[in-house]
């Protein structure tokens, strides 16, 4: 696992914590899973990646998205035992865990649905990674994620900008882009939605950043010195302490056994 795997599944480790701050995930992968069960698949062969606390996993199997197998992954062994007992042994489901990132999943290219609530965003390069997410399902089969564009933490970098320092966290691409990937044989309209979540205060904040895993910094990133910080705390705080979320939702589907090229026409 290359190194900035392993500091992003160290993030992930403390499960209860995750679920205690995700407001937000929760919220986004509800609706993920409403658009999952809209598709009205009979026994799908599901891989989900990125499963974190099991939001998603438990969000679609209420929804009756069942019948069929699922490998549910993560790249953090607690996060795939805490998603284990959410689930409470529900039948159909294997779990793993599996860091897509560095390579293709088993059986690759038979699921009927690829799918990851706010996780495709550590994969790398988008447009890459939604041509290898279609290569791992079948001629006809869907890949729907949701992911984070350019407009999470706009408050906090604006904080940090006014103090004169630059934030950390990772620069994801904008909803325009997200829209321009061409990879797949058929893509449906991205959908933006901006959700926010309130805090008491900066302090606040920054702990839910660490439960969550966003406060794994941008590789090259410099640190912000303390007097910085403190600056940047205080604009947030009189900004109201809101952290605002774009969440990106991509549905792609494989019309054929050719895979499109990846490039962005």
């Amino acid at each position: 696992m290359a190194a900035h795997s392993r500091a992003v599944a160290a993030a992930f480790g403390g499960a209860e914590d995750y679920d205690r701050h995700a407001r937000v995930q929760r919220v986004a992968a509800e609706a993920l899973a409403e658009r999952i069960a809209a598709l009205g698949l009979e026994g799908p062969r599901v891989l989900e990646f990125g499963c974190g606390t099991g939001f998603l996993t438990e969000a679609m199997a209420r929804r009756g998205v069942s019948g069929g197998e699922w490998l549910v992954t993560d790249l953090a062994p607690a996060m795939v035992e805490r998603c284990r007992q959410r689930m409470g042994g529900r039948g159909g489901i294997d779990f793993a865990v599996l860091d897509v990132a560095r390579g293709d999943p088993p059986m690759a290219g038979t699921y009927d649905l690829v799918t990851a609530s706010l996780a495709a965003q550590w994969l790398g390069d988008l447009d890459e990674a939604a041509g290898r997410m279609l290569r791992w399902v079948r001629p006809g089969g869907h890949v729907l994620f949701n992911t984070l564009g350019s407009g999470t933490f706009r408050e906090w970098r604006g904080a940090l900008a006014a103090a004169g320092a630059e934030a950390g966290t990772p620069a994801y691409p904008s909803a325009e882009a997200i829209a321009a990937i061409r990879t797949a044989s058929h893509a449906s309209p991205v959908r933006t939605d901006m959700l926010t979540d309130r805090h008491g205060d900066a302090r606040s904040f920054l702990a839910s950043l660490k439960a969550i895993g966003a406060h794994v910094p941008a590789e090259n990133h410099r640190p912000v010195g303390p007097a910085r910080m403190r600056a940047a705390m205080r604009h947030f705080e009189r900004a109201g302490s809101i952290a605002s979320y774009e969440v990106v939702t991509c549905h792609f589907r494989r019309l054929s056994s050719e895979i499109m090229s990846t490039e962005i026409s």
